[in-house]
């Protein structure tokens, strides 16, 4: 997520926070988490118990076989407790019973362990193809859930751009076929999480918080989106069709509005400073040998934007409240892969810990995450990386921003030694600073960007090139919701630009995109397009297991690289200059061999003679070499 700071928006609520004080017959609120398992492998959680005036109370739990209290940990408030409960692999599914007990009177509480499922994420890896989409702004399935006056927001405005738009995750559900239709094999939704913040105004327009990325209450699926129990019948019903879930994950900040910042547990919950301090949304300071330590803290330290307050990640209660709630996603509801908002901005101390414990309790889980940086090798330093430096991320993947950058010049600058696809090139060359490059994720646009086919000048060719590009080269392809549908646009004045409601989505839409009748001749181009890529990429070897091999452009334009396994082989030439050429393919015999026979898998034409090939300006063509 990427946001500008508004002036004169800043309000030090959080310094005037009160911590009420006085004790009487215990009160239990909630118990975060919501519930826990048996034979997690990890035995120990911490329950955070929020209740008024809780830390009053002695804890006490009821004999329960394999299940100990450890300790009882009270905070600066006396509304919080914090209990560290061991639970071993002796010990069977049921409810456990803890007393709280003070001079006024006890209360009982039951908390919950279940039996594990026996679910283990798929991941997600380079034989998948992601679909990311927006859940309120791609198709309403249920208009009963669109607004509840007992939110901050009850706004909903399919006219107003920076209004929810009441999509949801019914409407999400409705649609699982196109996506199997159209060759995705995940999905990735921005998030999902309760969102119950107020309007904030940002440059003189009152926003809602539709995008989702300000958690109001990290248990509970947001109920103008469905709620925890359609989240979970929509990734049953994906998985029933074979399409893995990606969940957005926030750990850098929350929503002004989350319950624990209208009573913080303690002062230490949030990075706070005397006077409000933004981030610089900086990454060098978090790398530079030169760097300030005054820096390195204003750029991870400092807030995101004012309406969302930023967590201290060196506290061990929100560390682990943290941690838990990841795992407590992923068990509860059955996550395949894991992407992380604004990564750079966290605590990478922190991170490590929290991505080792998922990996750890889910080996086969994928986390990627969103590092917006200006070079590949920082770029490089967020993941695992072959850098010789002090400190190690452990994050198997992240977005590929540089991927990104390069392609846009690839496609818009003239062909020169150092410009267009030479920054293609140059980019992938430095693919030795990770240890894994097919683990990244690559993308032509986002939620956060302007669309693919505004930024190329809605010039068709160079429209199939890019698709081409994401769906050959080394990593995990992702694909907007409606780039196979030619959606356009720029984010002046605001993201919400980019963010427009999928065609057909809404009951009443002029055109249902979703069919084929629905689309124009060139929206049905595009489509089938982006599928025959997916369909070819799914059952290619050398596409989704194979190494990368690519030859240096030169002043003219042309680039070409292979994709090689044990089983096949697949040449990608692309034409980036304004002028007709014809290329030998003598410069390629070290991987064609010197009288192959190609496949054009685009028209499906078979070449029996591949000395030459004329390829037309701004043309990509992709064979199948026999």
């Amino acid at each position: 997520m990427k946001c500008k700071l508004s002036a004169g928006t800043v309000v030090f609520w959080w310094l005037c926070c009160s911590l009420t004080a006085g004790a009487q017959i215990p009160e239990i609120k909630r118990i975060d988490p919501s519930n826990w398992w048996v034979g997690m492998k990890n035995p120990e959680v911490q329950l955070l118990v929020y209740g008024r005036d809780i830390s009053a109370s002695k804890v006490a739990l009821r004999k329960y076989p394999g299940v100990k209290l450890k300790k009882t940990q009270e905070t600066e408030n006396p509304n919080y407790l914090f209990l560290d409960i061991e639970i071993s692999k002796t010990a069977r599914p049921g409810k456990i019973t803890f007393v709280f007990e003070n001079a006024s009177g006890n209360v009982e509480k039951t908390y919950e362990l279940k039996a594990r499922t026996g679910f283990q994420p798929a991941g997600v890896d380079a034989r998948d193809f992601i679909y990311l989409l927006l859940p309120d702004r791609f198709s309403n399935g249920d208009p009963s859930n669109d607004k509840f006056s007992d939110m901050a927001d009850t706004q909903m405005d399919r006219r107003n751009p920076w209004s929810r738009h009441g999509g949801d995750l019914q409407g999400v559900i409705n649609h699982l076929d196109y996506f199997t239709e159209l060759g995705a094999t995940a999905l990735w939704l921005n998030p999902v999480i309760e969102n119950n913040q107020p309007l904030t105004n940002e440059g003189g327009q009152m926003r809602s918080a539709y995008h989702g990325y300000g958690f109001t209450d990290h248990y509970a699926v947001d109920k103008r989106l469905g709620g925890n129990e359609a989240y979970k019948k929509l990734i049953d019903e994906a998985h029933k069709k074979g399409l893995k879930i990606v969940q957005d994950a926030v750990y850098n900040h929350v929503g002004v509005n989350h319950w624990f910042i209208n009573d913080l547990p303690m002062a230490s919950w949030l990075n706070r400073w005397d006077n409000y301090t933004n981030t610089s949304y900086k990454d060098q300071a978090l790398l530079d040998p030169h760097a300030s330590a005054y820096d390195r803290k204003v750029a991870r330290d400092g807030w995101f934007v004012p309406f969302l307050p930023d967590l201290n990640h060196a506290n061990p209660f929100v560390a682990n409240y943290l941690i838990q709630h990841a795992l407590w996603t992923v068990e509860y509801f059955g996550i395949d892969a894991w992407r992380i908002d604004t990564y750079f901005y966290n605590d990478m101390e922190f991170m490590n810990r929290c991505n080792q414990a998922l990996l750890d309790e889910y080996p086969k889980i994928h986390i990627f995450g969103e590092s917006w940086v200006n070079s590949v090798a920082n770029q490089a330093y967020f993941t695992k990386n072959n850098i010789n430096v002090p400190f190690k991320c452990n994050l198997p993947g992240t977005v590929d921003f540089q991927l990104y950058f390069a392609i846009n010049a690839a496609l818009n600058e003239k062909p020169g030694w150092n410009d267009g696809v030479q920054k293609l090139y140059q980019v992938l060359a430095q693919d030795y600073l990770y240890q894994h490059p097919e683990k990244l994720v690559n993308f032509l646009d986002n939620h956060d960007l302007d669309r693919f086919l505004s930024v190329i000048g809605e010039d068709e060719n160079k429209f199939r090139t890019g698709l081409i590009w994401l769906m050959t080269l080394r990593g995990i392809p992702q694909l907007y919701y409606g780039t196979e549908i030619m959606m356009k646009n720029f984010k002046n004045p605001s993201d919400a630009e980019v963010r427009r409601d999928f065609p057909g989505g809404w009951e009443g839409d002029a055109a249902n995109k979703f069919v084929k009748s629905g689309r124009t001749d060139k929206e049905n181009e595009a489509f089938a397009f982006v599928k025959l890529l997916a369909d070819f990429r799914k059952n290619s070897s050398a596409l989704t297991t194979g190494k990368f091999v690519q030859f240096t452009p030169f002043d003219d334009g042309i680039y070409a690289y292979f994709r090689v396994s044990a089983s096949q082989k697949v040449m990608v030439i692309s034409n980036t200059s304004d002028q007709l050429k014809e290329v030998g393919t003598s410069r390629f015999e070290e991987i064609i061999g010197k009288t192959p026979t190609a496949r054009n898998i685009i028209n499906n034409t078979t070449h029996d003679q591949f000395s030459t090939l004329k390829i037309k300006p701004k043309e990509t063509l992709v064979f199948e070499i026999k």
